[in-house]
């Protein structure tokens, strides 16, 4: 039972580390970032970082890795959701401008942009097309178009406007604004309607 609650321990304490980690490199990106400030967000010691990670380019890698498997879920997933076209990208862009998820694009964008990303992340950015996503929401958009939801024009380029909308306000600190961008999905969503 002892080592059962201690492996937990284990992966509750990885998990802490990760999500600081996660953090600070959405704000400070790969080079910014040292292990102290790592585990200081953490609330441990350095030492007991380098227990659960040898290096911040490991932790780096890892989160990245994350980030492009849950944004690859969440894209394959678009298309399964539940409601009429208009629904399933309203809780698509709910789901994009998620707190979580928009720390994991910040953190796909720092390692787009920045010098010294380790090899193995840059493999992993090599697998990620965001050309993905629009594959998947056309159909979606295309229906809701021949449906009467969505205005008529080219697919491709009011998706594009509209997901670099939502990327700009990913970019964007809402807390600190005093800003929900959720509760503004519907203003968003007038983009596609009109």
């Amino acid at each position: 039972m002892q080592r059962i609650a201690k492996m937990q321990s284990e992966q509750e304490r990885k998990e802490q580390i990760k999500k600081a980690a996660l953090k600070i490199f959405a704000a400070k990106g790969l080079a910014g970032t040292k292990m102290s400030m790592i585990a200081e967000e953490a609330g441990i010691s350095q030492g007991l970082s380098y227990r659960y990670f040898q290096s911040k380019d490991e932790i780096f890698t890892l989160l990245l890795e994350e980030a492009i498997e849950e944004a690859r879920n969440a894209i394959q997933e678009i298309g399964k959701l539940p409601g009429s076209p208009l629904e399933q990208i309203r809780a698509f862009t709910l789901q994009l401008l998620d707190e979580n998820h928009r720390l994991y694009f910040l953190l796909v964008q720092q390692a787009q942009t920045s010098e010294g990303v380790p090899t193995k992340a840059k493999e992993a950015l090599e697998r990620y097309s965001p050309q993905d996503t629009i594959e998947q929401i056309i159909p979606i958009f295309i229906r809701g178009q021949q449906e009467g939801i969505f205005s008529a024009g080219d697919a491709y380029k009011r998706l594009i406007l509209f997901l670099s909308v939502v990327s700009g306000l990913m970019l964007q600190d809402a807390r600190a604004m005093g800003m929900d961008w959720t509760q503004e999905v519907d203003r968003l969503l007038n983009l596609l309607t009109r």
